[in-house]
């Protein structure tokens, strides 16, 4: 029996990397899978299929995370698919990179809207009904520059630290109804975005970690399964770094 068993997870921007490596662990461990995406329909057929060859639900919903309205929708279809709730996992996230002093409003604007807006979205529409249930955890993915910030990545990096205090504040505000909220913030992980990096550029980043590589979205998938399971009943509001000591 898995860690997971009976519980319904609803991720958002599973496609690929990160967000993919929760959706198939928490199919392994017993839970039924909903995934929202953008515009990648073969990647979310195929996360779909493969959720579903571990025994598991699952079903993915097209929409644009950082529209208020679309968030809504896609939970109601959620719950009236699956019938609950359990998990929340807020995955979605773009980099727009550039110095504060040439940074353009619309790149400020769409990191913001899609990393912390969306957080926003989904949290608003889950909780009635995990409140409902008097159970839920919420699981925001920060990032160690969300903690410690990072030359060039002002808007990302604000992003990041919102969903921080955004998850404090929800498990303050929801824990008297068995709501728990944490974050995960992972530092450099191997994923298609830093594969394509030079590798001599990948070597000496690695250097700079402690455990002198980097991690994989497996690694991050781990720890998004303790806090969702009940192993972590008694934490929330807590910033898990995911980093190999790179930023301890």
């Amino acid at each position: 029996m898995g860690l997971l068993e009976g519980k319904t997870a609803l991720v958002t921007g599973a496609t690929r990397g990160i967000g993919r490596a929760i959706a198939l662990k928490y199919a392994a461990e017993g839970a039924n899978v909903a995934f929202t995406y953008r515009s990648q329909h073969e990647a979310a057929q195929s996360l779909t299929e493969e959720i579903e060859a571990l025994g598991a639900k699952a079903k993915g919903y097209a929409s644009d995370a950082a529209d208020f309205g679309q968030a809504h929708n896609v939970v109601s279809e959620v719950v009236k698919e699956f019938g609950s709730i359990d998990i929340l996992v807020n995955n979605a996230g773009i980099t727009k990179d550039g110095l504060m002093m040439r940074m353009e409003e619309k790149q400020w604007d769409a990191v913001i809207d899609t990393n912390l807006k969306s957080a926003f979205n989904f949290i608003h529409a889950c909780t009635p009904f995990m409140a409902k249930q008097r159970k839920g955890s919420i699981i925001n993915m920060s990032s160690v520059v969300g903690v410690s910030g990072n030359a060039g990545q002002c808007n990302y990096s604000a992003s990041k630290a919102g969903l921080i205090g955004l998850a404090k504040s929800m498990a303050k505000e929801m824990g008297p109804r068995g709501i728990r909220a944490n974050c995960i913030a992972p530092g450099f992980i191997i994923t298609d975005m830093t594969s394509s990096l030079p590798e001599k550029v990948r070597e000496e980043w690695e250097k700079t970690i402690p455990m002198r590589r980097g991690g994989t979205p497996e690694d991050v998938a781990n720890v998004a399964l303790f806090l969702a399971s009940d192993l972590s009943s008694y934490v929330s509001g807590q910033v898990i770094n995911c980093c190999g000591a790179m930023n301890c």
